[in-house]
């Protein structure tokens, strides 16, 4: 039996990615603040695992993973969809911060983690949730857009590291574009994708071991947009 776990799998994505893997008969374990949450996740089914975990409280993130990976016998796969959005026009830091703690420590607490122990194991999988924001910065919210680029960056050179390493572990990057989830912030966003076919979408991006994956597909001519648009036109948006 193949094991996932899904670092942030109380809610959105990351509850319809651990739905969906529990239905094709991976042992899942999720992560998550809520408990009740996570409890109501595992009642609903075999195989199925929780460690509660706060992502910003990175001094005990590695041994709650552990002990997650050591209740599952192992794991295969592990997936990082815990992250946070806030919309800061006025540059207030606790906004910021918000943003620097939970997508750029914790994911790194979580990233390390995640390779170290595949390292250890000679395998593994690790996905990495980012988003369209990464491409480029943003006025409204400069932060999260950042904490994303990050993000890519750092999965882009674990990647590399496993490459020059030999070591067989594979690193997948997901930049989704607007999902209808709580993350979903502002007036006037357009495409917003369901939430179930974001999901599927992702699944199938990880079964092939895609490095990089824009979901849903229709976001492809944003991204291009995005990086191809001279400054002068971007920053009048």
């Amino acid at each position: 039996m193949k094991r996932v776990i899904i670092v942030g799998g109380t809610s959105g994505i990351g509850r319809a990615l651990a739905e969906i893997y529990s239905e094709v008969g991976f042992a899942v374990g999720i992560t998550g603040r809520r408990e009740n949450l996570l409890k109501e996740f595992c009642d609903k089914g075999k195989n199925r695992f929780f460690e509660v975990t706060d992502i910003c409280d990175t001094g005990t993130l590695p041994e709650k993973l552990t002990n997650l990976a050591v209740a599952m016998g192992g794991v295969d796969i592990l997936i990082i969809s815990s992250g946070v959005g806030e919309l800061n026009p006025m540059l207030a830091y606790d906004i910021e911060a918000i943003s620097i703690d939970t997508n750029v420590s914790g994911f790194t607490a979580v990233a390390d983690w995640s390779y170290n122990y595949f390292a250890t194991c000679k395998k593994g999988h690790i996905v990495v949730i980012s988003s369209l924001g990464s491409l480029r910065g943003d006025n409204i919210a400069p932060a999260y857009n950042a904490s994303k680029a990050y993000q890519s960056n750092y999965a882009d050179g674990l990647r590399k590291k496993a490459v020059k390493s030999g070591i067989p572990v594979y690193v997948t990057e997901i930049k989704p574009g607007f999902v209808d989830t709580q993350m979903a912030k502002g007036s006037g966003l357009f495409w917003i994708m369901p939430v179930d076919k974001v999901a599927r979408q992702i699944f199938n991006a990880v079964r092939r071991k895609r490095k990089v994956a824009i979901v849903t597909r229709r976001w492809t001519i944003v991204a291009f947009l995005l990086k191809s648009l001279p400054d002068f036109l971007y920053y009048k948006i």
